[in-house]
């Protein structure tokens, strides 16, 4: 249980720490391009995923804080439930429950997410972008692919049994 939480807190530790560097160093909505089809682009989003809600008035705030941390002791009770053997599991509540936290955190001080990784394609001269995100919400997409691998496919994760026969 000591490694999942220790994994999480450093993940949020990541979370936290780059969104203060984008905060520092960008402007809001000015695109600063890495490579072909990535920017960073300092974005505030108030309301869920994709922004959902993001125009109601504020009291999503406090509605998306109380989901995160019910949310977030669901996990923690979860990975702790959670037998050894369990890997996948437990590295993909620990992105859940990171991701989550890291999010909280914006939520609680700020009354907003700091979004600044953006991806996009351009299309006829058009810029078509995916949602602003971060490293919580990267955290929080990794473990749910981890958890519907290790659904769909139960072996996948696992190692081979090498005995000589």
């Amino acid at each position: 249980m000591r490694k999942w939480m220790l994994f999480a807190g450093i993940m949020v530790l990541a979370d936290q720490v780059t969104k203060a560097i984008a905060t520092a160093e960008l402007t809001m909505y000015k695109a600063v391009a890495v490579m072909p089809s990535f920017n960073f682009t300092l974005m505030h989003n108030e309301g869920a995923a994709f922004s959902f809600l993001s125009d109601a008035g504020g009291w999503q705030r406090w509605f998306f804080t109380i989901i995160s941390l019910i949310v977030s002791v669901v996990l923690v009770l979860w990975i702790k439930k959670l037998k050894p053997e369990e890997k996948m599991q437990a590295i993909a509540f620990s992105l859940i429950l990171s991701g989550a936290v890291g999010n909280l955190i914006d939520r609680v001080r700020f009354g907003y997410v700091v979004d600044f990784i953006e991806i996009y394609i351009k299309v006829d001269g058009d810029k078509l972008s995916w949602p602003a995100f971060n490293i919580a919400d990267s955290a929080i997409t990794v473990g749910v692919v981890i958890l519907i691998i290790d659904t769909l496919f139960p072996n996948v994760f696992k190692k081979p049994n090498k005995s000589i026969s």
